[in-house]
């Protein structure tokens, strides 16, 4: 069983955008692991693993224009299942 279900990634674009400020709140906010929010001010890439992606989600798109977005059961993939 694992302590975080879904490996959620997705694209942010905008303007102004601030990798460490978006690592952080995920970070502060949103329960989970192994976090990534890479990119530059008008591109960042996050993965993270979280039991609520919605909230990553919701999160990342009041900062701008998400895309590309991938949310997989990772407990099912672990069974050898279609995540």
């Amino acid at each position: 069983m694992l302590e975080y279900r879904f490996d959620t990634q997705l694209l942010i674009e905008g303007e102004g955008l601030d990798e460490d400020a978006i690592h952080d709140y995920i970070q502060a906010h949103i329960p989970g692991d192994c976090l990534l929010a890479v990119g530059d001010d008008s591109l960042i890439k996050v993965h993270y693993h979280t039991n609520a992606p919605w909230q990553v989600l919701e999160y990342c798109a009041s900062l701008g224009d998400i895309h590309d977005i991938v949310v997989e059961n990772m407990e099912r993939q672990a069974r050898g299942l279609e995540g």
